[in-house]
């Protein structure tokens, strides 16, 4: 199984930008890659079970699920249901914590996988 982590520090508080990526259905608010997104059956953005349905700009579509949501926490997990790239078993959870010396935080951003080796 393959593992990616991404992280960074935000300086912006952790409440400040938890609220602007919380929302499940929200990618093409902040992600410059992301065209459109919408929650499958109509059901909320932050129910845990609910599926986006988005589209990146080259065209190809994304959908994934709702795994853990936490508020308190401040992360979500999600796996990947569909889409264009070569792999399974994909679950992904982005995480912020506040830094204590300033309005910042330490977002982090983890997937695991299995893909083919030779991909």
């Amino acid at each position: 199984m393959a593992r990616v982590f991404v992280s960074s520090v935000i300086n912006a508080s952790a409440e400040a930008v938890w609220e602007r990526v919380r929302d499940f259905n929200a990618l093409p608010k902040w992600h410059p890659r992301i065209r459109d997104s919408r929650i499958e059956d109509a059901l909320p953005s932050d129910k845990v079970g609910c599926i986006r349905n988005f589209n990146l700009q080259s065209g190809d579509t994304i959908r994934e699920q709702l795994l853990g949501l936490s508020d308190y926490d401040m992360f979500c997990t999600y796996s990947m249901l569909e889409g264009p790239m070569p792999l399974w078993d994909y679950v992904a959870t982005l995480r912020l914590t506040p830094v204590t010396d300033g309005p910042r935080c330490f977002a982090e951003w983890s997937a695991e996988f299995s893909c083919d080796p030779s991909d």
